[in-house]
């Protein structure tokens, strides 16, 4: 599998950054118990190189050990990065479901070799990304991801450098915010978190990567 050291919790189930992917999974089950379900989730982070997609990729991962029916968004379609990392093309996939009315009764969906997980990469590249994901044709894609999956992934461009993740997540239950530890600066994450809030989208938690041993993947 292409890129698969990124992907800790299927290279080396024991570690414990993989546990620490299997906490955050309990973690985030939790919290939409307590709350309202989460059944559409964006995972972001403030700025570029913070390694959001490997960390939405670990979280895939876990749901579908879980036994939940997990699809994974590539979002972002500035920089798509999940096709590479599972080892697929890019050939089609979201950009498709929005341009082509038969892609919403049949989305190019790409198996993966976890069980119970699939990828839909990002597709062609557009020239207006923002546009796309704020549309209404985008809620339909959402709601036709819904109907074959427990749960929807969807990873999106940094929150602080384009409007992308913001606009798109109105549209879902809840965004998940990478922060990396040594290299997210605190202005950014609290910009990221004033502009999320400034369109009323729910912020679920934060994730704290690349932390020292000891400390807890996962914060809420």
């Amino acid at each position: 599998m292409a890129g698969q050291p990124n992907l800790i919790t299927l290279t080396n189930p024991r570690s414990p950054a993989a546990e620490a992917y299997r906490t955050l999974r309990t973690n985030l089950t939790f919290f939409a118990a307590l709350d309202r379900p989460v059944e559409t989730l964006i995972v972001t982070s403030a700025a570029p190189d913070e390694d959001k997609s490997t960390v939405l990729a670990n979280i895939a991962v876990t749901m579908a050990q879980g036994e939940r029916r997990t699809i994974l968004v590539d979002a972002d379609l500035r920089r798509p990065r999940l096709h590479e990392m599972f080892g697929s093309t890019n050939d089609q996939g979201l950009t498709n479901m929005i341009v082509e009315e038969t892609a919403l009764d049949d989305p190019p969906l790409a198996t993966t070799e976890v069980e119970n997980l699939w990828l839909l990469p990002s597709g062609p590249l557009p020239p207006n990304p923002a546009d796309i994901l704020g549309s209404r044709k985008m809620e339909q894609v959402i709601e036709a991801l819904k109907a074959h999956a427990d749960i929807v992934l969807f990873d999106a461009p940094p929150v602080v450098a384009v409007t992308d993740a913001a606009v798109l997540g109105t549209k879902v239950d809840g965004v998940l915010l990478v922060v990396c530890a040594g290299r997210t600066r605190r202005e950014h994450a609290q910009r990221a978190k004033e502009l999320l809030e400034r369109v009323h989208v729910r912020i679920v938690g934060a994730v704290l990567n690349d932390a020292p041993r000891g400390v807890t993947l996962g914060g809420y």
